[in-house]
């Protein structure tokens, strides 16, 4: 049970006097409940226990007893910090349970001081589990027997302090001694160290070999000094003893001889090394090699020096163009708001810059340039220059210059220079105009030598159409109508002619109505191969090759049939005595190269070419074979414009037309045509002809054609459909039954009218006023504007004269009713 630590009055009585000075010691081995403990309640311990017990209690070294064969654990105060954990039942435990973790490193030391030897340990390492601390630890102790009365051993003393901290700490030490002479061999630099009174004492092997002497002959400070520059060593000294002094960092630059007597420049520093008290251990120093930095420094101070005189020199060249140049040089913000002008300003356009300075450039800009002018700066404002930006500013009379800018934005700035360019630009206007007035010249002429050949072939239209006509009335005169039929067809075929002469005129010019289609060029060559071969001839062999999968081509396949026939035509003519024609079409890729060649992009291509083996032709014909007008045919045989028409049409299809011809071995014509991504459309079959069905009650047309002849059979059509029709000659006339309130379901117009506004103009009126109102153009030849895709759509179309009165009424009454 508990005791109570016995006062001094009663100590000489009390059994547990020996516990006396133990202090937390003392009071752990009362609160012990020692019954049924090998050793019994302490009052009844062997005095030998009690003294060793006492002596243990008030030594102030940590120190423990381990008593009898169960080694039963005493331990004073100084001793806690050993136990950790343990510490609050530790006492009188068996030392093999205290220490269970260390007993079997402990047990044959102990079995060795029973023995009799007596032993000391220092730093003897000792590995515990962590419920106290590292596992890892030192100790030093020592073992003393201590014998009963009888001279036997009772227990033992044992000495001990744990130097865990200490043992890792020189480790510590020695490594980081060693980790810094291996950095300071592992860096390029000297490394020094100087005692706190600055004797040198070690040096790394870099300055030894700097040296060209070994470490020992450069240790004090005399050695190092003298090979220190003369005009340095006074300097180095003082900043040395400076540092020595007043412990602070030593840093100063000097040449140091090389072991080939050169002296190179160092940067020399030093820091010291502080123990915990602050006192200076030693110092640690380096020399860094300077002296390329310093020879740059100088080399740069130099070129410094040049730089200034240059910039002062081409100061003054700039000033001197900014004042001399006759061309305008402005810098202004992004706002417009003028920062800068020259003297130019004033000899062009006759401004002075204290006239400009903080005011708006724009509002000298003129008022058709400004908005332009204005994106133009918001796009310097994005990053972006301007090779050359052209527009007019106002001169201070009032009048207005061409000026061309350079531009490019910097520091939130516009910097530009502007040149004159009016008389430039008036001298580019007048070359125009006298190139357009030569390719009239050259067009009439052109006319001129189309006049013989075309007025030859119209004549003969026009005379087989007034003589049919002529005859047609005699016989109708005559009661003879059966026969008149036969001159109608013969006049209507005339007519057909006629027109298939203007479309190859057209098709030259470029301004045919052009209807394109997703085409398949195989498709149509077989469809063509039958009259190919009725054209050209027993006389002719004609060779078709074609592979199954050619692609589609968008093209107008009417023109891409007369196209070939034309060229097939053209063949025959080469070989009167015959010979053979042949027809290829391939698909084709062209690359960079080929495109670059056939002056296209590059991209898919379907090319059809016409060879033949007739007479070739020359480098010169060759060069002009497709010059308008430009035939080899005698007079009257040919107008020249066959090649013309074909490559007029190809080259608005978006294609490209190469002939190759080697005189007296043939000819090979290739239309290379773009590939169209999509399926062909399928040749529709020839339908019998649908009945028009009649307008209903009210449905009303406005009908407005200059040519009152035109005007007339348009409205018989009309009239015969059972349409009311309205008629007018030209736009303002149209405007005036369109502005009225009667009922108008379909707008006919031609596309050119006299008086100011031509038919695709009154169509745009026209909807204005009656919004979804239907038109169908009606042309001699259909201006491109007419064919854009803005202008056509499902309730616009176009028909070409001549027309087929019957066509003409199916196209009105299909428009008109939705279909």
């Amino acid at each position: 049970m508990p005791h109570s630590v016995p006062t001094e009055p009663d100590r000489a009585q009390d059994p547990l006097a020996f516990l006396a000075g133990g202090g937390e010691a003392t009071r752990l081995i009362l609160a012990r409940d020692w019954n049924g403990h090998v050793l019994g309640p302490p009052e009844g311990w062997p005095v030998e226990l009690k003294a060793a017990i006492s002596l243990v209690l008030n030594s102030p070294e940590s120190m423990i007893l381990s008593w009898g064969p169960e080694l039963s654990f005493f331990f004073n105060e100084t001793y806690f910090p050993l136990l950790g954990p343990r510490l609050p039942w530790a006492m009188g435990e068996r030392f093999d349970v205290v220490w269970a973790d260390g007993w079997a490193q402990a047990k044959p030391i102990i079995d060795a001081a029973f023995a009799g030897e007596r032993q000391r340990f220092v730093d003897l390492p000792w590995k515990l589990d962590t419920d106290r601390g590292a596992r890892d630890t030192w100790w030093t102790f020592s073992y003393s027997r201590v014998l009963d009365a009888s001279g036997a051993i009772a227990g033992l003393f044992i000495f001990t302090n744990e130097t865990t901290d200490r043992v890792l700490s020189d480790t510590a030490l020695r490594e980081s001694e060693a980790q810094f002479r291996a950095f300071a061999e592992a860096v390029p630099n000297h490394v020094w160290a100087a005692r706190p009174d600055g004797y040198l004492y070690w040096f790394n092997q870099r300055v030894s070999a700097y040296s060209g002497q070994p470490m020992e002959a450069l240790v004090g400070t005399t050695q190092w000094g003298a090979m220190v520059h003369d005009e340095d060593r006074g300097g180095a000294a003082e900043a040395w003893a400076e540092a020595l002094r007043t412990g602070r960092t030593y840093e100063t630059e000097f040449r140091v001889r090389r072991s080939d007597g050169q002296y190179r420049w160092f940067l020399v520093r030093a820091e010291p090394v502080r123990g915990a008290d602050g006192a200076i251990l030693r110092w640690v120093g380096t020399n860094t090699d300077i002296h390329e930095r310093r020879r740059q420094a100088a080399e740069l101070e130099r070129l410094t020096v040049r730089l200034e005189e240059q910039v002062r020199e081409r100061t003054a060249d700039r000033n001197a163009l900014w004042q001399l140049t006759p061309d305008l040089i402005l810098r202004c913000g992004f706002d417009g708001t003028i920062n800068a002008t020259n003297p130019a300003w004033a000899d062009v356009l006759g401004w002075h810059e204290h006239e400009l300075l903080g005011t708006q450039l724009f509002d000298l800009v003129h008022p058709d340039d400004r908005e332009r002018t204005r994106e133009g700066a918001r796009q310097l404002s994005q990053g972006e220059g301007h090779a050359r930006f052209d527009n007019r500013f106002r001169r201070k009379d009032g009048t207005y210059r061409w000026i061309s800018w350079s531009t490019h934005p910097s520091e939130g700035v516009i910097n530009a220079i502007g040149r004159d360019v009016t008389i430039e630009r008036e001298r580019a206007e007048a070359l125009a105009q006298a190139e357009e007035a030569l390719r009239q010249s050259q067009k009439m002429e052109a006319v001129g030598q189309l006049t013989g050949g075309l007025a030859h072939d119209f004549n003969n239209l026009l005379a087989g159409i007034s003589g049919s006509l002529e005859l047609m009335g005699r016989r109708l005169a005559q009661g003879q109508g059966a026969e008149a039929e036969r001159y109608l067809v013969g006049a209507q075929g005339a007519t057909r002619r006629a027109a298939a002469l203007t479309h190859r005129l057209l098709a030259f010019s470029r301004r045919q109505t052009l209807d394109p289609k997703a085409t398949g060029v195989g498709e149509l060559v077989a469809g063509l191969e039958e009259l190919v071969r009725r054209t050209v001839g027993p006389a002719i062999a004609l060779t078709i090759e074609q592979p199954a999968d050619l692609w589609p081509v968008l093209v107008d396949p009417n023109q891409l049939e007369n196209a070939l026939l034309n060229l097939c035509i053209n063949a025959r003519d080469a070989m009167p005595d015959g010979g053979a024609l042949g027809i290829k079409a391939f698909n084709e890729r062209l690359d960079a190269k080929g495109a670059r060649e056939r002056d296209l992009p590059t991209g898919d291509y379907v090319s059809l070419c016409v060879s033949d083996t007739g007479s070739g032709m020359t480098a010169e014909v060759l060069e002009r074979a497709m010059e308008p007008f430009f035939t080899t045919k005698p007079i009257g045989v040919g107008t020249g414009l066959g090649l013309s028409m074909i490559y007029g049409f190809v080259r608005q299809s978006g294609g490209q037309v190469r002939i190759q011809s080697t005189l007296g071995e043939g000819t090979s014509v290739c239309l290379h045509l773009p590939r169209h991504h999509g399926e062909a459309d399928t040749a529709e079959s020839v339908q019998p002809a649908q009945a028009i069905p009649p307008a209903t009650q009210g449905q009303t047309v406005l009908v407005v054609d200059d040519e009152a002849l035109v005007r007339m059979l348009i409205v018989e059509v009309l009239e015969d459909l059972g349409f009311a029709a309205l008629e007018a000659e030209d736009a303002p006339s149209a405007l005036m039954h369109l502005r009225g309130q009667g009922r108008i379901d379909l707008l006919v117009s031609d596309v050119g009218l006299p008086n100011g506004m031509n038919g695709r103009q009154l169509a745009e009126a026209a909807r204005e006023l009656r919004p979804g109102l239907k038109v169908l153009f009606v042309t001699g030849y259909a201006e491109n504007a007419v064919l854009n895709a803005e202008h056509l759509g499902r309730d616009t179309q176009v028909v070409t004269k001549p027309f087929v009165l019957d066509d003409l009424a199916r196209r009105i009454s299909h428009l008109v009713s939705g279909e």
